[in-house]
């Protein structure tokens, strides 16, 4: 059975249900393994052919083994994945003689988040009902996560689910992606701020120990060790479909809060054979810079035609800087300290210069966003939104042509950010059939100013 530990280490030693429902450990640090289970190249090699749900199967199991009886584990994962609406799940598609699109956008809610939610609220809803037991489930999202939280856990009758989102800084699809969900367990606040102020909130609910334990806070944000696990799963799938077993690949993650691209990095300590993770952003590039300079610094936040990217705080960047820091919870401690006093924060070139082995950053601006979408759009037909396209720009800046595969991860369907597309490429992408009367549907959100108090006199008022 996997064990867990804090990267602050002031939580213990935690088993899987803990950590599940607890998301951010008790002294406001992040859960990883003591040790990261790994697979063995037979296993590898078994996943060539099976479908989506198999695979996840597979993958996942040596995290909830002891939790979960296998047949309703697997039963779960094959009634998440049903409710995909491509038959491959996770399809893949060539723009180039060696460059490759993994379409992570045909979950319920048309973005990548879908593929952990829909299980996590699964996971959730078991563990609950056989210890008789409630949650709210506290999130901030930048405009994915929300729908497809919402998306999964509405309407369950073990969790209520609070969504903080930055007003006016989400694509109206994605806005109306959440505040159309009339559940009476659905709580939407749009934040006069920024994401950053969002997550600076939720971190803050989880904080105050008197307010976590009176509403038995949970996450469904990527600071949960199951959803990042989750997602670990469509690179092992793009992986055995595409040779990546026997010759490199290189994924280009779209890349704000760092979450999806650390994905890769538990996929290949679990043995998958992951030649370079690149990590792109778009012009708010904390990740890119630190990946070059050593220096994580925060800045303004920058709006962008990519606005789910628009973050200057990644809260998994915790993660990977404990690895950086030999798993020392002291030194992580100090880290976090100095970031929160100053801003900042400096890591030796040598630690930094063993996790550019792996891991490239790469920011793509503005103008070279709208570039790529026309350009993929001209030679291929594909029209992909603006997250891809700084996913792909960045791995063809990155991985020269014959290095390695380059697999882009479409994080989104085009349609979620039609005006961005349509600007680049002259074509006005259109929502799915079953999607197209989201414009007339009616919202219900509060809007609230970025104070605590505030928040949590309205997530009381609405228990």
């Amino acid at each position: 059975m996997v064990a867990y530990i804090s990267t602050r280490g002031g939580a213990g030693v935690r088993q899987f249900e803990d950590v599940l429902l607890a998301g951010l450990a008790e002294d406001g640090g992040l859960f990883l393994p003591i040790a990261t289970p790994k697979l063995t190249p037979d296993v590898w090699q078994s996943l060539k052919g099976r479908s989506y749900a198999e695979t996840a199967e597979i993958v996942l199991w040596p995290f909830l083994e002891g939790t979960i009886e296998h047949g309703v584990f697997r039963t779960m994962v094959a009634q998440t994945y049903a409710t995909f609406t491509h038959a491959a799940t996770a399809p893949l598609t060539q723009i180039g003689p060696d460059d490759w699109l993994l379409e992570l956008f045909h979950g319920p809610t048309l973005a990548f988040k879908d593929f952990a939610l829909q299980l996590l609220a699964r996971v959730f809803e078991h563990v609950l009902d056989r210890r008789g037991e409630t949650i709210t489930i506290v999130g901030a999202t930048s405009g994915d996560t929300g729908s497809a939280a919402l998306a999964a856990c509405a309407g369950r009758a073990n969790m209520r689910i609070v969504i903080l989102h930055p007003e006016g800084r989400v694509s109206e699809v994605q806005r109306r992606q959440m505040t159309t969900v009339m559940a009476d367990n659905v709580v939407n606040i749009a934040v006069q701020g920024t994401f950053d102020d969002c997550q600076a909130l939720v971190k803050q609910m989880f904080n105050d120990k008197g307010f976590r334990d009176e509403h038995r806070l949970a996450a469904i944000n990527s600071i949960n060790w199951f959803r990042l696990a989750a997602q670990a799963v469509y690179y092992a799938y793009a992986a055995v479909r595409l040779g990546g077993l026997e010759r490199p690949l290189a994924f280009s993650v779209p890349t704000g809060n760092f979450g999806d691209v650390y994905a890769g990095t538990i996929a290949r300590a679990m043995g998958l054979p992951v030649h370079r993770l690149v990590a792109a952003t778009n012009s708010n590039d904390i990740v890119a810079r630190f990946l070059e300079t050593g220096s994580y610094a925060k800045g303004n936040v920058m709006p962008t035609t990519s606005p789910s990217m628009d973050i200057q705080v990644a809260s998994n960047f915790e993660r990977l800087l404990f690895e950086l820091e030999d798993r020392d919870p002291e030194r992580l401690r100090a880290q976090m300290e100095r970031f929160a006093k100053e801003g900042r924060l400096e890591v030796e070139a040598d630690r930094v210069q063993r996790i550019r082995r792996l891991l490239a950053g790469h920011a793509v601006d503005e103008a070279a966003v709208a570039a790529t979408m026309r350009e993929v759009f001209a030679t291929t037909g594909e029209v992909i939104d603006p997250h891809t396209a700084v996913g792909v720009a960045a791995a063809r800046a990155v991985i020269p042509d014959g290095d390695a595969t380059r697999v882009t991860l479409a994080t989104a369907h085009p349609a979620k950010f039609p005006d961005a597309v349509e600007a680049a490429i002259g074509r006005r992408p259109e929502l799915p059939g079953w999607m197209a009367d989201l414009y007339g549907r009616d919202e219900r959100f509060t809007v609230l100013p970025a104070d605590l108090r505030s928040i949590q006199d309205h997530i009381r008022r609405t228990a």
